[in-house]
């Protein structure tokens, strides 16, 4: 590991321009490229002290050992010089968009003498206009053959064209009309390139002229009386019909767009790319990456650019790029893709309308492409054995934590407090042990106090269940039956769990808690884990570590796994384990903790809706439903009815006077409701149903 001030450049030695710097290691090789606007200021900022550096920044300069500069005359020529270095050194600390395929893309080789229509993957060719990207190579086949009836362009290889050119007979496309066999001389050269070029504009959007064509040739065929070819001419129309129909028409103004999304974590990001010509999606593709580099969104959108134009010219850079997050500075990089296109080029964010809604679309790919990208990644054995033994290393556990609990704690402005823990058996989810948690051993926020409660409350299931099963040889102790602070007279044996900690709908079973199954073998709470992770930093820990110590339950793994900077704490310690970021184990932690946040969230937003929905009429012994409604349907609201007489509430047909008196007490005792919310305005909703002004921000958010 080198230290940076020992090749940090002199003061005065960087120059205040723009330009584009190279970090080498050692060995000479280029790890990292970055452009800056001011090399003095950029560069800077890399040789402060390490502990102020994110941790990303931190690995990158301690690797290398050297850095290098190029200035050049615009941000413009040192985008451009940045893109091609990233090309040429394929620095490891730079973002770099890993595509999990090779996309098709239909091309025209305009640059033979007979122009021929195929598909075609890999590096583009000088002298071929390209169509696409498309996801399948079918969608171009299954388009090319509807073209074909009406553009009969050459499709076969040099082989097959020079070997019918010899035997002076076309091939099977030749003979069935698809295609004008230019072959034989069925048409001349120049005939052909112009059917090529006109095929090439119908597959760039300008379709209109043709239908129009075709359908002034139908009706004067017609008029002359020559059915056949109108019938022909009409089968034509149909199949240029059914060719555009396979491309959904998105915007309606025939917008020349690509559009960028983003899905990103921590530690890796998603990019989706739709191809939109002249109104309609002609193609789509999607890469990932790593984040090697502290990078924001706006910094992931210029590298998807660089790599999405770098090789691009002409009308192959649309007219508009719409994307979630603008680079910063925005400029430099509007600049070169204008250069790129020849012609004005508006990078913007998209606000508005149809626009807006597409982007919402290729978002939602995004994500799914994330979620698809990671569901690949847990599912690889060998990549989760690789993701035990590294946090059993990083740990420094005796053995791989087979059996991981994740514990994490949800509430909204301190109401409602629940807790959630999740189980990863050999780095896969096991959605039947999962538990919900009421957190009532005291009111308010206290993240602190409520992991400490959690995590008591499961182990002293475990212990009962042990004891249960008759692995304990020797009756506990008072001190470890009675943790400090748990009131007497109450036994840490007991179950204590709260309703709720039955398995969700994510459970595998659906069935009730239960300690053992039917045929007396332990079940649930009883298996203990190797290691239990909670959401937070020290703080969690330590009330972890403490609330297991108090039990005697030494012989399982605690840390915590803080969302700022991925930073595992362990008890005790005063400096966190810090991952490298392309950790197989980073990564399952994450993935543990985001589970367990995510179930958590879920189970507090329920009991959140639940609360919001109660009513004082749900506590009126022998009033159900249908009477609830006939009441609230005379009075019209619960104030009216709260306010109503016992003879008054006697009017209500199948209320009796023994019904109506409990019912008047036991609305006289409660205290009113708040009042409701209507969620999808903000407004506040009056007993007697009218809402007065609407809130003017939401009273907090979910945690």
């Amino acid at each position: 590991m080198a230290d940076p001030s020992s090749y940090r450049p002199k003061p005065g030695q960087i120059p205040d321009s723009p330009g584009v710097y190279k970090f080498r290691d050692e060995h000479g090789r280029v790890i990292y490229v970055g452009k800056a606007k001011s090399l003095r200021q950029r560069l800077a900022n890399y040789f402060q002290d390490l502990a102020g550096l994110h941790p990303r920044t931190r690995t990158m300069v301690t690797t290398a050992a050297s850095v290098e500069w190029t200035v050049v005359s615009t941000e413009v020529e040192a985008l451009q010089l940045e893109y091609s270095w990233i090309k040429e050194f394929d620095p490891r600390f730079n973002v770099k968009y890993r595509d999990d395929k090779s996309y098709p893309y239909l091309a025209v080789t305009l640059g033979e003498e007979f122009p021929r229509v195929q598909v075609m993957r890999g590096a583009k060719k000088k002298g071929v206009r390209y169509f696409g990207p498309y996801a399948h190579a079918w969608a171009i086949r299954e388009t090319v053959d509807l073209l074909l009836r009406v553009f009969p362009v050459r499709t076969c290889s040099a082989g097959v064209f020079k070997r019918s050119a010899q035997i002076g007979r076309p091939c099977l496309l030749g003979y069935i009309g698809k295609c004008s066999a230019p072959c034989v001389g069925r048409i001349s050269p120049e005939d052909h390139r112009e059917l090529a070029e006109e095929f090439c504009d119908f597959m760039a959007g300008r379709t209109g002229a043709h239908l129009r064509r075709l359908e002034r040739q139908m009706q004067e065929a017609a008029e002359e009386m020559e059915y056949e070819r109108a019938a022909r001419l009409r089968d034509d129309i149909g199949a240029l019909k059914r060719a555009m129909e396979k491309s959904a028409v998105v915007l309606a103004d025939a917008t020349d767009a690509d559009l960028i999304a983003v899905a990103e974590d921590e530690l890796e990001a998603a990019v989706q790319i739709f191809h939109v010509r002249g109104g309609r999606v002609r193609g789509q593709r999607g890469w990932v990456t790593d984040k090697v580099e502290a990078v924001t969104t706006g910094d992931l959108i210029e590298h998807a650019l660089q790599q999405l134009y770098g090789e691009e010219r002409g009308d192959a850079v649309p007219k508009e790029v719409l994307v979630p997050a603008l680079p910063d500075p925005v400029e430099p990089v509007a600049q070169w893709l204008t250069h790129r296109r020849g012609s004005q080029v508006s990078l913007r964010i998209p606000q508005r309308g149809d626009k807006r809604d597409l982007m919402a679309t290729v978002a939602r790919n995004a994500q799914q492409a994330l979620a698809l990208h990671k569901t690949k990644r847990a599912s690889d054995l060998t990549t989760r054995s690789r993701a035990l033994e590294e946090i059993a290393q990083a740990l420094d556990l005796d053995t791989v934590p087979l059996r991981i609990e994740c514990f994490d704690i949800s509430h909204l402005q301190g109401e409602d407090v629940v807790a959630s823990m999740v189980v990863f058996e050999d780095g896969l989810a096991r959605k039947s042990e999962y538990r919900r948690f009421q957190i009532k051993g005291f009111a308010g926020q206290d993240d602190v106090r409520s992991m400490h409660e959690v995590i008591g409350r499961r182990f002293r299931r475990y212990l009962q269940e042990k004891q249960k099963s008759g692995e304990w040889g020797e009756e506990p102790t008072a001190e470890e039956r009675q943790p400090e602070g748990e009131p007497s007279g109450l036994s840490p044996l007991e179950p204590t769990e709260a309703p709720s900690d039955t398995p969700t709908d994510d459970s595998a079973d659906g069935s009730p808690d239960r300690l053992t199954d039917e045929d007396g073998r332990p079940k649930r709470f009883a298996y203990p884990p190797q290691l239990v992770v909670v959401d937070g930093g020290a703080p969690q820990v330590a009330a972890a570590r403490r609330a297991m110590d108090e039990l005697g339950i030494d012989d399982v793994a605690v840390c915590g796994l803080a969302k700022r900077l991925e930073e595992v704490w362990l008890p005790g310690e005063d400096d966190p384990v810090v991952l490298p970021r392309s950790s197989e184990g980073l990564y399952l932690l994450q993935r543990v903790r985001d589970e367990a946040h995510r179930f958590a969230i879920t189970y507090q937003r329920s009991k959140r809706g639940k609360r919001l929905k109660a009513s004082p009429l749900d506590a009126v012994p022998g009033l159900g439903e249908t009477r609830r409604q006939a009441l609230l349907k005379h009075f019209g609201s619960l104030k009216k009815l709260r306010a109503a007489t016992v003879e008054e509430i006697c009017q209500v047909p199948g209320v009796g006077r023994k019904t109506a008196e409990t019912l008047a007490a036991a609305l006289a005792g409660a205290a009113p409701s708040a009042p409701a919310v209507n969620t999808a305005t903000g407004e506040i909703i009056e007993d007697d149903g009218a809402p007065p002004a609407a809130l003017s921000a939401e009273r907090g958010q979910d945690r």
